[in-house]
Parts: C-alpha cells; structure tokens; sequence
C-alpha cells in the first residue's frame, strides 16, 4: 500500500519551504504501523458537511467511492434557478423534500437528484403532494457512506447507505402512526418520460416491488435512468397520481410499523432489468448495517492509501474530507454484467468498468494527475472510456454526464489526461485510437478552434473566453505533441500539423509592457486592461490567474518576462 507522509511543525504548520513541503508530501513508504491501520478515517476523518454551505455546492448524503449512486437529502427542489441548489442540498436550509439517488458534486450547473423517496405518517387524501419535512441540523450526522436524519413533520428517523448502483434507506417510524413512502418522479429538472409499475390493475408481482423509468432533460439532455425498488414488506394499499400518461407520483402505505422499514433501489442507465440486476448482486439480503460496514470499509480502503501524521485533528479531517470529495467523482456507469449505454444512447458490453461525469477543465490539473500515483487502473479504464466517446460520439469528451455531452467549460483536456498517464507508464488502451481521437478533436472547425489554428491566437471579436481558450488549447497541444514524441517510430499516425509549433500560441498574446497575456482585438490589445478585472476575456478568472499558465513551456515563459529575476517579480 502506498503512502504519504506529511510533516508538521509546532502548531500545526508545514516545516520548511512550500517545495520542501511538497517534496516531502510525495516520499513514498510501503506500508502503514499498526496505529495507522487502526483508524476508522471513514466514521472519524471524513466531515461530508463541508461544501455544502456557501457556494460549494456538495451534498452530504451517502455514497461508494465512485459509485453511480449517490443517496442524499434534497432541500432545494428547483436546480435549474438556483445556482446554490446544484448539489440538491444547502445547509442554511431548514426543510427537505425526500432523498433522491444521483447528485453532481461541486458543480456550478444543476442536474440530477433522479428517483426521489420520502417518508410520512399522515393519512393520504389521493392528491400527490410532494410531502416536505423540517428538520434540524442537531439531528443530522454524516461520515463517509453514511447519512441519518430525523424529519420532525413526518415523524420518521431516516437513514442512508448505498453500494456501487444500489441505496439502501432504513426508515424507522413513530410507534404511532402509519408508515407511508411517496415516490416523486417529477422532482427538479425537466421531465420527458416517466413510467412506474405495477401500474393498477395491470400487474401481477408482489407489493413489494416497483420499477419504472424516469427520462428527463437539463445539463445532460437526454438522461434515462431506470430503477428497481424493494420494500421489506409489502404496501397495503397503492395510489398513483397520472400525469398525462406518465406516471409520475406514487404513494404506497404500509400500515403500522413494528420494525423499521428497509427500501432498496437499484438504478442503471439500460434497463430496468439491468437496475433489477444490480439490486440482486449487489444488496441480496435486508441488512441495512451490513450494507454500511461495506460501504465504510470501502472508504476506508482509499482513504488509507495517504497516510498523514502531524498537525490537528482538525487539519487531518479537512485533508481526508478533501481526498473524500476527490473520490466522488467520475461515477461508474455500465451495470454489473458490464451493459451501459453509450454516447450514441445505444446500449453496449465492455469487458472493464465505462465511468462517467468527466468535468474535465475542472479535474485534468489536479485529480487527474494524483489518480495516476492512486488509482492507475482506473485511470486505464477511463481512458479506454474516453476512447468509447470517441467511437460512439465522433470526439473525446470535453464535459460529460450521464452519456450526454455539455460542451460545458474550454479546452480539449482529455489530451492531457492520456498524455500524462502514459507517460508515467499507464498501459492498457489503445494508444494510437488515442492519438487519433486527439489529432481529430484539435483539428474540429468550431468557432474560437478554427481561429486560433488560422491566426496563431483567438481575438475577442473571433469568441468570447479568448485569453484562457488560447492559453489552454496551446497547452493541449503540448500534450499531443509530447505523446506523439513519446511513441516515436511507434506511431502509426501522422500528427501532421506540428502540434509543438501551435503550443507556441500562447506568445502571441503575451504583451512585454505589462508582463501580462491580454485580449487582442482587430491585431491589437483591449484597451484599458486592470490584471485584477474578471471579464469575459477569461474564464472564471483574471490576468493574474492566468499569467502562469504555460506549464509546457515554462523556460520559454521565464525569458518572456526577461529571465528569472523578472518573472519572480
């Protein structure tokens, strides 16, 4: 097992310089002392609160490290208008709607929050409302694939767990009342379709268990997702609420409860019999505990591979809380016979895991490059994802979710991605598809691509963005060049234009007065530039932000700035 130490000084704070730091960070041990082995990082050192106030936009709910679901809380019920909403829950909220399935962590657009359950007590009248509960935040506790609540209005103890493509919830109801859970199909984001079963007079299985289809449309515009749910007993009665003709609310009453009510939810983006399938292999059995020790231990597995020691309690909770978060994301995709569906919406077989979510100007600086010292063969396996798209959608993916791509953010960062696995001896795909599919996706006729291959750079009348677009496709570039460089006589591609000769782009919006890469406009600079303005020359930054960005070339960045003594200044 790999670890990796920090050192503290007195009060907490690095030793030495920041490269002695990071230096340090990255010495390599081979095994953990038995103290280390012994802490439960998952119960003790993972807070999923943090994120969601503010605008972080995280949800504290229930997951696997990258598993397709992600059972959580919603207190938030419209996601396309509320910016603070994209995770489902905010924490100066003081009301929930139910526990829904799949959630987006950290994202600044909303979607998701599929399959929507909630428990209550009150009688039903036949009319769906979408019951809502208050709760306080004294009665929340979370850890790392673990979440439990009390929700005051409905009377019911509620707790999450899930597994890879399965939540599990565990209800427990007053002695007093009757236990009821309603199915919400229309929560959040647009609705195309949506079918539950046994519909009335129609079936003939057990009550005690529901499938269905929810299609919907926000971020990712045609997203399907099936589902199977299991009761551990069965309704008493059935009402559904038709919408046109979809089903979209169900309630189901299960009369008093002796025992808390177990509900399991299978999800797959094929079929619902591939979500009866996953429920099958995955939660066979009723215990809920059982299911959450698994969970933990899962967590606990990755959590382990960085160990730290040193500095406050405090400290290591947000660093683990953090290495937590960087697990949550990409989500594996294709069912447990290795089905998924493609970017083409068909459904195909791979023989290795096919993952989604991949915000990659988001992740290609930072997780990407610690995934590859943590989690090499998943990042083999999301390469070879990668090349799927490729395949079945025509290019590399730049923001995909849930077999849809956004278009979502800059760049073609994908490259960088396969780039810097192989060049740290990342194997197992194929890597001349890989240098095509990059070759392809850098030569697209798109607006701001087509000018930056033409004139040497994007000016801001040819798109918006075009300082950081510059910058980060010239980096790209980089990447593809290296790579073709690193394979030599071995490629069986010619990657005719001079990918190294593009990644020189960046120089022609470097203006040697200011020290500073600024917008150009009909051949010359914007007028009135402030490097602390945030404008739309750049993306979600200023001339500050980006006046380092040339990790290809940083030599050649050191003489445009007169040597080192300049750049230092």
């Amino acid at each position: 097992m790999r670890t990796l130490s920090l050192i503290y000084c007195r009060a907490g704070r690095p030793c030495g310089s920041t490269l002695q730091v990071l230096v340090t960070a990255l010495v390599v041990t081979t095994a953990l002392d038995a103290n280390a082995q012994a802490i439960d990082r998952a119960r003790d050192l993972v807070n999923p609160f943090i994120g969601t106030g503010g605008h972080g936009h995280t949800f504290p709910g229930a997951c696997v490290p990258n598993g397709l679901v992600q059972l959580s809380p919603d207190t938030r019920p419209d996601g396309m208008m509320d910016w603070d909403g994209c995770g489902g829950y905010h924490y100066s909220d003081s009301i929930i709607y139910g526990f829904s399935h799949t959630h987006l962590s950290g994202t600044g657009v909303a979607d998701l929050c599929d399959v929507l359950l909630m428990p209550f007590s009150h009688p039903y009248d036949g009319s769906f409302v979408p019951d809502r509960s208050r709760f306080d935040h004294a009665s929340e506790l979370a850890h790392a694939g673990y979440y439990r609540v009390r929700l005051d209005d409905a009377a019911v103890t509620a707790e999450l767990t899930a597994t890879e493509r399965c939540g599990v919830h565990r209800y427990t109801f007053d002695k007093s009342n009757d236990g009821w859970i309603g199915l919400d199909l229309a929560h959040r984001d647009k609705l195309i379709r949506a079918t539950i079963s046994p519909l009335p007079k129609e079936s003939p299985l057990d009550q005690n268990e529901i499938v269905g289809e929810r299609r919907s449309s926000s971020w990712a515009k045609d997203q399907r997702l099936f589902f199977c749910i299991r009761f551990s007993q069965p309704w008493s009665e059935q009402n559904l609420v038709i919408t046109d003709t979809n089903a979209v609310h169900a309630s189901l009453w299960f009369g008093k409860l002796d025992n808390p009510l177990i509900v399991k939810v299978g999800i797959s983006a094929v079929s619902i019999e591939g979500a009866r399938a996953n429920l099958d292999a995955e939660v066979p059995g009723w215990d809920f505990d059982t299911v959450r020790k698994q969970a933990e231990e899962k967590w606990n597995a990755k959590l382990g591979k960085i160990e730290v020691t040193g500095g406050t309690r405090e400290q290591q909770r947000i660093f683990y809380s953090a290495l937590y978060h960087t697990y949550v994301a990409p989500y594996i995709f294709n069912d447990v016979d290795g089905n998924y569906r493609g970017m083409d919406g068909q459904v195909h077989h791979a023989d290795h895991n096919v993952y989604t979510v991949f915000s990659l100007w988001d992740t290609f600086r930072g997780l990407h490059p610690l995934m590859t010292i943590l989690e090499p063969d998943m990042t083999a396996d999301w390469i070879k994802t990668f090349l799927l798209h490729y395949q079945q959608g025509g290019r590399l993916p730049v923001w995909e979710l849930w077999g849809n791509e956004t278009d979502c953010m800059i760049g073609y960062h994908s490259v960088s991605v396969i780039a810097d696995a192989y060049q740290k001896g990342i194997r197992g795909f194929d890597v001349n598809l890989a240098l095509e599919a990059m070759r392809s996706g850098a030569l697209r006729n798109v607006p701001g691509l087509q000018a930056y291959r033409t004139k040497g750079f994007i000016s801001s009348e040819d798109q918006s963005e075009s300082v950081s677009k510059t910058l980060e496709y010239a980096y790209d570039d980089a990447c593809i060049s290296s790579l073709k460089s690193e394979l030599g006589r071995g490629a069986k591609l010619d990657t005719t234009p001079s990918f190294w000769t593009r990644s020189r782009s960046y120089e022609n919006l470097y203006d040697p007065t200011t020290g500073f890469f600024r917008a150009r406009r009909n051949g010359g600079f914007v007028a009135g530039f402030d490097p602390f303005e945030v404008n739309f020359n750049f993306t979600d930054a200023n001339a500050w932000q980006y006046s380092l960005f040339v990790p290809q070339d940083v030599d050649r960045l050191i003489e445009l700035h007169g040597g080192k003594a300049g750049l230092e200044a």
